[in-house]
C-alpha cells in the first residue's frame, strides 16, 4: 500500500492542505508526529527529478534529429529508461526520507464522513518534513510532463508535423538501368512470358526500400493500362515495386493463369497475407488487405535493348499509411 500512500501525499498537497489544518486546529492534537525537515532529502529529490526531466528531453531531441529512417533504437531505449528510472529513485526517496508513515491496524471505513476527515490529516501531516513543496510539485510535474511528450513524440511521425520526406524518396530515375542481384543488366528479350523476375536500380544500394521491383512480360494485347501509362510497358514488360502496399513485406509469387476458370488472370501475391495484384492493369489489388496498387515504374529499352526506367514510381512505395498525403514519390 506504499504507493497508495505516496500518491495520496501528493493529492494532499494540492486538494487537503486546508481542510486538514481546520481539524487539527479543532483538536489541536496529531495524528502523525511531526517530523524534522530533511533538506537533503528534498534536493536529492529535485536532483533526480532534473535528471529525468533531461532524460526525456534527450528522447524528443534525439527522435527529432535523427530523422524517421535513422533512428538510434538504443539510445532512444536509453533516455526513455533513464527517465522512468530516476523518477522511480526520486519517488522513492520521497517515501523513504519525506513522508512520515503511520502504521494503521484498522481498515478506514469509507462513508464516516469524520473518519475520512482523519485520513486528510494523516496524509497532510505525513507531509511535515517537506519545506519546498511547491519546488517539488513543480520539479515533479515537468519530468512528468517531460516523459508525457516523449511517449508522444513518435506519434508525430504519423502526420504531417514531422519530416518524412525520406519515406517517399526512391533510387529510381530515367536513364537508370535494371540490374540483377549480380548486378548483370536485363536484357528485354530475355524476360519471358509467365516469369517472374526480381531487378534493381544498377549501382544503388540493393537493401534501399524501394531499390528491388519486380518485372513480368505479358501478352501485349492484354494490358489495361491506362491512357497515361501506354508507353510505360514496352513488348508488354511491366515493373513494379515488390513491397506491399499493405504491411511492406516482399511480393515473391506470381500466379500464371494455369486455369482460367478460377485464374483467369496473371496476379503478383505477397505470400504474407495474401494481397494479389494484378500486372495487366496496373498493379490493382485484385484480392486481400492491401489497400491500393502496387507502384509501377514506366520503362524503356534502349540501343542496346537493355531495360532502363523511364522515370519514377507512380506513387510512394510500402505501406499504405507512409504515402497517404502524396501522390508522388520522390527521385534521390
Amino acid at each position: 500500500m506504499k504507493p497508495l500512500r505516496w500518491l495520496l501525499a501528493l493529492l494532499a498537497w494540492l486538494f487537503g492542505r486546508r481542510r486538514a489544518k481546520a481539524k487539527q486546529g479543532e483538536s489541536g492534537e496529531r495524528i502523525v508526529p511531526a517530523g524534522a525537515p530533511n533538506r537533503g532529502a528534498e534536493n536529492l529529490v529535485l536532483v533526480l527529478l532534473g535528471i529525468a526531466t533531461l532524460f526525456a528531453v534527450g528522447f524528443i531531441v534525439t527522435y527529432a534529429e535523427f530523422g524517421p529512417l535513422e533512428l538510434p533504437n538504443e539510445l532512444l531505449g536509453v533516455c526513455l529508461g533513464g527517465a522512468c528510472l530516476f523518477i522511480a529513485l526520486a519517488l522513492t526517496v520521497v517515501a523513504k526520507r519525506l513522508v512520515v508513515t503511520e502504521e494503521v491496524e484498522e481498515e478506514y471505513p469509507t462513508e464516516n464522513e469524520e473518519e475520512q476527515a482523519k485520513v486528510l490529516e494523516i496524509i497532510h501531516e505525513s507531509g511535515s518534513r517537506f519545506t519546498r513543496k511547491r519546488l517539488l510539485v513543480g520539479a515533479a510535474t515537468a519530468a512528468g510532463g517531460a516523459l508525457g511528450l516523449a511517449a508522444l513524440t513518435p506519434a508525430v511521425s504519423l502526420g504531417p508535423l514531422w519530416y518524412t520526406r525520406p519515406l517517399d524518396e526512391t533510387p529510381w530515375y530515367r536513364g537508370r538501368r535494371l540490374v540483377d542481384v549480380s548486378e548483370n543488366p536485363m536484357v528485354a528479350e530475355d524476360i519471358e512470358i509467365g516469369s517472374f523476375y526480381t531487378a534493381f536500380p544498377e549501382g544503388a544500394d540493393q537493401d534501399e526500400l524501394a531499390s528491388s521491383i519486380v518485372v513480368v512480360r505479358l501478352h501485349e494485347g492484354g494490358l489495361q493500362l491506362p491512357a497515361a501509362r501506354r508507353t510505360w510497358a514496352p513488348l508488354g514488360i511491366v515493373a513494379y515495386s515488390k513491397i506491399c502496399t499493405h504491411a511492406g513485406c516482399a511480393i515473391a509469387l506470381y500466379r500464371k493463369p494455369t486455369f482460367p476458370v478460377v485464374e483467369p488472370h496473371a496476379a503478383l501475391i505477397c505470400p504474407c497475407h495474401y494481397s494479389t495484384f494484378d500486372p495487366a492493369r496496373a498493379g490493382a489489388v485484385i484480392y486481400g488487405p492491401a489497400g491500393r496498387p502496387l507502384p509501377q515504374l514506366p520503362l524503356l529499352i534502349d540501343s542496346a535493348g537493355t531495360l532502363r526506367a523511364a522515370g519514377n514510381f507512380s506513387g510512394p512505395v510500402g505501406p499504405s499509411w507512409w504515402g497517404v498525403r502524396d501522390s508522388k514519390a520522390l527521385n534521390e
